[in-house]
């Protein structure tokens, strides 16, 4: 049960439907669950369970943390997903099958676990991933030639999706696996771009083992390995592998390699549009959130150029909700270390509000929420609240 009152909940419920001028009704229906449960949700009346607050959280197409804010689904979800994705790839080179879906069917359900990462709707990707992996290691174990090539990108999107889920909650060694399946499926799809994208998930294993040098030279590797750009598509996988390349030099006190993939990431976003490319967002305004990433990888002496990019912009709502909550994130880091308590507190409610399930699993969210948790008197009450959310006490 959240932890909000009924009422609360209720409330929240109803102006996210109003919003989207939806009646009862449509939410009911939309929902699968009955008007009268509606009626009683919404008065107060009833709290909802964790599954019937999910139901009307994917109907208004909003997070669950958005309606309950002490909600349990996503670490609920999550916790019992993992096990099964596991073992959805423990034999991945082992055929089994055969595919129960065909490849265009497979095709829809990995663009939608896709767009589910992008928004961070992680509690989403832990109750599909393990079908889904499984499926796709079966359709490429089953295909050949340019189907098998199909197969094997669609693997690498759906093995990235619930990486994120792996990844976000601390879940490193099912993390670096599937990062590896990633990879073994990449060679098969004999395309320099999904190995490429590949490389820049990889760098989460580098992150997670605090080995920031050897990813940085990693990245570097990927890079060179890389053809020339000849097209949007070929600029934004370079752009994106540079913006990536860029935090880690940072995180490993290189501020030239630094600076230098930065320029180069920014040079490369002027021959494409902010959208999406081979699963990751690229174009001048993720450029500009890495700017921000940059500098607060580069520690608290760089902190002057953090607030100089939020002094002047801010992500546009049209941006994948993970990036938009990554911007508040950094910022809010770099905030506190300028001493602006106010600003650092505003930040990271921001970002909840962008993407609960990102910033309650963000390490560096839960670091600045308790600090500022020590260093605050005022509105106490609301920061513990959030500190005790995002298990920072």
């Amino acid at each position: 049960m959240p932890a909000d009152s009924k009422r609360e909940v209720g409330r929240r419920i109803a102006t996210i439907r109003h919003a989207r001028r939806m009646t009862q009704a449509h939410l009911a229906r939309t929902a699968y669950l009955s008007l009268a449960m509606i009626k009683g949700i919404e008065r107060g009346a009833r709290a909802p369970s964790d599954d019937s607050l999910e139901c009307i959280a994917a109907a208004l197409g909003v997070d669950p943390g958005r309606l309950a804010t002490g909600d349990t689904i996503a670490l609920s979800r999550i916790g019992t997903a993992i096990p099964a994705i596991s073992a959805s790839i423990a034999g991945y080179d082992i055929p089994m099958g055969p595919p129960r879906r065909t490849l265009a069917e497979l095709h829809a359900a990995a663009d939608e676990a896709v767009d589910w990462r992008l928004a961070a709707q992680y509690t989403r990707i832990a109750r599909a991933a393990p079908t889904l992996l499984g499926e796709a290691l079966c359709s490429l174990h089953h295909a050949t030639g340019r189907d098998r090539q199909q197969a094997a990108r669609l693997l690498v999107g759906i093995a990235r999706a619930a990486d994120a889920v792996a990844y976000k909650y601390g879940h490193h060694d099912l993390s670096a696996r599937l990062i590896e399946l990633m990879r073994w499926a990449a060679r098969q799809a004999e395309d320099p771009l999904v190995e490429a994208s590949t490389a820049y998930v990889r760098t989460e294993t580098f992150f997670a083992a605090r080995a920031h040098a050897p990813g940085l030279r990693a990245l570097e590797q990927a890079i060179d390995a890389t053809p020339p750009p000849s097209g949007r598509e070929a600029h934004a996988v370079l752009g994106a592998l540079h913006m990536r390349a860029a935090v880690i030099a940072g995180r490993a006190d290189d501020a030239s390699a630094a600076d230098l993939h930065l320029a180069e990431a920014r040079r490369l976003s002027n021959h494409v549009p902010e959208s999406q490319y081979q699963g990751t967002a690229f174009g001048p305004d993720s450029v500009r959130i890495h700017e921000v990433s940059v500098a607060v990888s580069l520690g608290s002496d760089h902190v002057g150029r953090a607030l100089d990019v939020a002094s002047e912009w801010t992500p546009p709502d049209d941006l994948p909700a993970e990036r938009q909550s990554s911007f508040w994130i950094e910022l809010s880091r770099a905030q506190l270390w300028a001493g602006l308590i106010d600003d650092a507190w505003e930040s990271l409610q921001v970002a909840r509000l962008v993407a609960p399930q990102h910033t309650r699993g963000h390490p560096w969210a839960r670091e600045t929420a308790a600090t500022l948790r020590r260093l605050r008197r005022a509105d106490a009450e609301d920061l513990t609240a959030f500190a005790e959310w995002i298990g920072a006490v």
